[in-house]
């Protein structure tokens, strides 16, 4: 028995900046890119967004206690099976936080593989068996 088909797709830039206020930072961001600043709609304190057109990823600026970096999101419609597709690549786990895993590939970045971020995910989305 074959298990379902599922998506995903490169979903978000996340500016991660070991700050002790997530606006200066984001102000920083948006004037570097050219990008509108504003918080996330549910309004997390930790995060601010910054305007991209909708064929573009999105970018987030996050508030984080670790050095600063920048991480990816891939975003699925089928969390369990992207994140087992990912550890078949050699991914590992590092830790499930909120509502998303954080995760670790085997050249040492870290990402997460998050549910979708933008609405469905359509025929511009990778398909996995």
């Amino acid at each position: 028995m074959s298990a379902a088909m599922h998506k995903s797709r490169l979903s978000t830039f996340v500016i991660d900046c070991k700050v002790d206020e997530v606006d200066p930072g984001a102000a920083f961001w948006a004037g570097a890119l050219g990008r509108a600043a504003r918080p996330q709609p549910d309004n997390d304190p930790l995060y601010r967004e910054l305007e991209t057109r909708a064929s573009e990823p999105m970018l987030l600026v996050q508030k984080v206690t670790h050095e600063g970096r920048i991480h990816l999101d891939i975003e699925t419609d089928n969390l369990d099976a992207e994140v087992a597709r990912l550890e078949k690549l050699g991914a590992k786990r590092v830790g499930f936080v909120k509502r998303w895993w954080v995760m670790e590939a085997p050249t040492g970045q870290r990402f997460c593989v998050v549910n979708p971020q933008r609405g469905p995910l359509t025929d511009d989305a990778n398909t996995w068996p």
